[in-house]
């Protein structure tokens, strides 16, 4: 008998649609005349999932008694007896009722595979063994019940069941997972946006490993050695001329071809860091890269080709774009290959795509040897001198004519013109020496001897190693100045970049550090302010030296790596210039910013004038105008009128002193010293009298309680007033016959009350508004007073180390979260009256 396969469909999270899935399945596999039973599902209230068992056979569930409960499993050995094809088994990783045969439902299903039987399941990312942990982090809530990783990958197939996270919670709030009394403590707790996205990423990572495992084993099987890639990662490489935009896109299309394609743009500079070709261009094309996706590199290389390939290879890319030489035919003809030939040779397994391009294949022009004299190129000279120089000479001597020294002298001074162009001016004046006795003793008589038996021969011998020595001297200077211009080209480039850092505000230190490091080649640099560190950009290693330099005042710069030259410290301390400047700008930023405080504090004092002007003078108004009629001498009053004055007179007061406290209370907020004293307080001691005060009764507000909430740690005074103001406006903004639900719950140390309205609810362009003094969002009758009310809320809520914040309401409205921490969590040795 083969055994059977087992098929798991995993999900995120409960309710995303696994056990419906599974039903659906089955429903379908019986369709098509398969032998299928329910062996044990958990609808979990779910009308829609219910419903998806009719016209399945169900095998009865096993009763078991422990401790007064009654409970109900799997009963594996119906299960086995009935001998299905194939059996429907909902949540795989459930902790069976003591006294059952396995303590693991995977393991009664374990016995049904061992039967033959094929089994279709479904389990949770948060209830895999390896998992748990990182659930526990996310989450907040451990995991009880877990399944081994190795019964997983065992399972022959493993589909996931997906779902958006916003999607889920919209589910979740129209009572589509949970009954009502759960959604708001689910919604809060374990269903938050953000944990439904970590539980998400996790399923689909693990996934992901799985299918790698699988794809891992399937080459080992088959014996398959070569380089399988799933996923392309694309190379652009950019020079940073024109032609950087084409090869950019023609990359993100050929990234785009494959799911989770990755984009790398990589730009090679010369070792020197400052050399750029188009500053302008590259510039534009890394905010290109950007905008695709993608991520932009920029590496050191005196061989752009092997700093280019050794590039992709440690990337582990798949494909690599580059442009077709802009080099004419002719010029490619004279010089060396050019780097897309190099690159096609060192790539090994890596694709190369040659992408043509309108600057491509350009006019002649000389290859760009460029003016760096180094050692390389010295040396270079000389070989050239040794070895081409013996050549010529073999060459000219079958082709000497006694009668003329003519064609000779002129080969030989285009040798050293070569030399000149390769070496510089030393293997140049050594190929001229050399030559000059090469002329003598093999093309002026008499021959094999440096004697010269003509006078005219020695002056035009002298003639020609003066020219040759002339020639060298200027085509040296001439590639040192092409170097000087190339590298102030550079530098203006570097010193426009930290300009334009500066110009682009709360980033441009650490873009000037980074440009800095970049530019001179360094392991790391750092940036101290007062002494403090403030950015840095690099890891310096362990043997580099530091080297100090100043910036203004109050700054200095950390350099690691190689020391630097006279020029270069030069252009440093420009860079020092424009990082102390960037430091002034944002201390005059944070001067701003304090300025923009005290203006903010203006304009609330110019709000409460003029909101002062009307809402005090109505109380004012009414009890003065009570008070004079009581007063009045002449006039004689009935004992019911004098009643109605006297009772206009008190609330007008009252009003007026609520009035007064809460502008009070608005300044102590705003001035940072309300006294809160916090004492374990229980959230419903709060709420009922807030409800009393208000006079608002169960056909006004709906309660729901959680159990487990334990006491938080506030002052009873101050949330009251909070929890009042909150009521209040949710009542107020609620359509008529909605009733205002309150709601707790508990979650990681922190205990939760929302206050849940159905009214037009907020835009989120205007929340940060709502908690602002004198706003009043939406009220135009000017009857609801100074619109200090929500602001005093989240003023109160924050002393006593909480906060408060709002979201929409599903299906409409807005839901106010007011969070404080639980009083087992806040230490106790803390004051008993605090200043906040």
């Amino acid at each position: 008998m083969s055994r059977g396969r087992l098929r798991v469909l995993l999900g995120a999270a409960p309710g995303v649609g696994k056990t419906y899935t599974m039903l659906e399945e089955g429903r379908r596999l019986a369709a098509e005349g398969r032998e299928v039973v329910v062996a044990l599902v958990e609808t979990h209230g779910r009308a829609a999932t219910a419903a998806m068992v009719d016209g399945l056979e169900v095998v009865p569930r096993r009763h078991e008694e422990h401790r007064g409960l009654a409970l109900e499993e799997m009963d594996t050995a119906a299960v086995l007896a009935r001998g299905p094809e194939i059996a429907l088994v909902d949540e795989l990783a459930h902790t069976n009722a003591p006294g059952s045969q396995h303590a693991k439902r995977w393991q009664d299903v374990r016995d049904l595979l061992d039967a033959g039987i094929d089994v279709i399941s479904t389990v949770n990312a948060q209830h895999i063994e390896s998992l748990a942990d990182v659930v526990l982090e996310i989450t907040g809530a451990p995991q009880r019940e877990t399944i081994p990783d190795s019964v997983l990958r065992a399972a022959d197939q493993v589909e996931l069941v997906d779902l958006a996270p916003q999607a889920l919670r919209d589910r979740l709030a129209g009572g589509l997972i949970y009954p009502a009394e759960r959604i708001d403590a689910s919604l809060s707790n374990f269903f938050r946006l953000g944990n439904l996205t970590a539980l998400r990423e996790l399923a689909l990572l693990w996934l992901a490993d799985e299918v790698e495992q699988a794809l891992k084993a399937y080459r080992a099987q088959h014996g398959i050695t070569g380089k399988w890639e799933a996923r392309e990662r694309v190379v652009v490489a950019l020079t940073g001329g024109p032609e950087g935009e084409t090869l950019l896109r023609r990359g993100a299309r050929i990234a785009a071809r494959s799911s989770g394609g990755e984009l790398l743009a990589v730009h090679v500079t010369n070792p020197d860091g400052l050399r750029a070709r188009h500053p302008g261009a590259l510039s534009s094309q890394r905010t290109l890269v950007e905008q695709l996706g993608g991520t932009f590199h920029q590496v050191v290389g005196e061989d752009v080709p092997r700093a280019l390939v050794e590039f992709a290879k440690a990337s582990d890319a798949t494909q690599l774009v580059i442009g077709v030489s802009r080099r004419s035919r002719l010029s490619a003809a004279f010089t060396r290959p050019g780097i897309g030939a190099t690159v096609i040779r060192e790539s090994g397994d890596i694709d190369v795509h040659i992408v043509t391009h309108a600057a491509a294949g350009g006019a002649f022009s000389l290859p760009p040897l460029g003016g760096a004299l180094s050692v390389r190129r010295q040396l270079a000279g000389f070989a050239i001198s040794l070895v081409v120089g013996p050549v010529l000479s073999w060459i000219l001597l079958g082709w000497h004519v006694d009668t003329s020294l003519t064609s000779e002298v002129l080969a030989y001074q285009l040798l050293v013109i070569v030399v000149a162009l390769v070496g510089g001016i030393w293997p140049a004046l050594f190929t001229a020496v050399l030559s000059g006795l090469t002329l003598n003793l093999l093309f002026v008589d008499p021959t094999g001897t440096l004697t010269i038996a003509e006078p005219r021969n020695l002056l035009a011998l002298v003639l020609y190693v003066v020219s040759a020595m002339l020639v060298s001297y200027v085509v040296d200077q001439a590639a040192r100045r092409t170097r000087a211009a190339e590298r102030s080209a550079a530098e203006s480039q570097l010193l426009a970049g930290v300009a334009g850092s500066v110009l682009r505000g709360d980033d441009a230190l650490q873009a000037m550090v980074t440009r800095t490091r970049e530019a001179f080649g360094l392991t790391g640099v750092r940036l101290l302010v007062d002494g403090e560190p403030r950015v840095a950009d690099g890891e310096p290693l362990p043997d580099d030296r530091a080297t100090m330099v100043p910036v203004g005042r109050r700054g200095t710069l950390e350099l690691h790596g190689p020391d630097l030259d006279a020029s270069e410290r030069r252009l440093l301390h420009v860079i020092a210039a424009q990082l102390d400047a960037a430091i002034e700008h944002g201390a005059l930023a944070t001067a701003a910013r304090a300025a923009d405080v005290l203006a903010e504090a203006d304009r609330v004092r110019s709000a409460l004038l003029a909101a002062v002007g009307h809402d005090l003078r109505r109380p004012l108004t009414s009890a003065s105008a009570a008070i004079s009629a009581l007063r009045a001498p002449d006039l004689t009053l009935p004992p019911a009128e004098r009643a109605e004055l006297l009772d206009t007179a008190a609330e007008s007061l009252d009003a007026l002193a609520a009035l007064v406290t809460n502008l009070l209370d608005v300044s102590r907020v705003q001035a940072g010293v309300l006294a809160a004293r916090p004492v374990p307080t229980d959230l419903a001691d709060v709420v009922l009298p807030a409800l009393d005060e208000l006079g608002l009764g169960p056909g006004d507000v709906e309660l729901a309680f959680a159990d487990d909430v334990p006491a938080v740690a506030a002052d009873p005074g101050l949330l009251q007033r909070a929890v009042v103001n909150l009521l209040a406006n949710a009542v107020r903004h609620s359509p008529s016959g909605e009733r205002v639900r309150l709601a707790t719950s508990a979650f990681r140390g922190r205990a939760e009350l929302r206050v849940v309205d159905r009214g037009p609810g907020v835009p989120s362009e205007r929340r940060d508004d709502l908690f602002t003094p004198f706003q009043r969002l939406g009220d135009t009758d000017n009857e609801t007073g100074l619109g200090l009310g929500l602001a005093l809320s989240k003023g109160f809520v924050e002393g006593m180390g909480g906060t408060i914040d709002v979201e929409d309401t599903p299906g409409g409205g807005l839901t106010v979260v007011v969070t404080l921490p639980e009083a087992s969590a806040v230490p106790s040795d803390l004051p008993e009256e605090a200043d906040l």
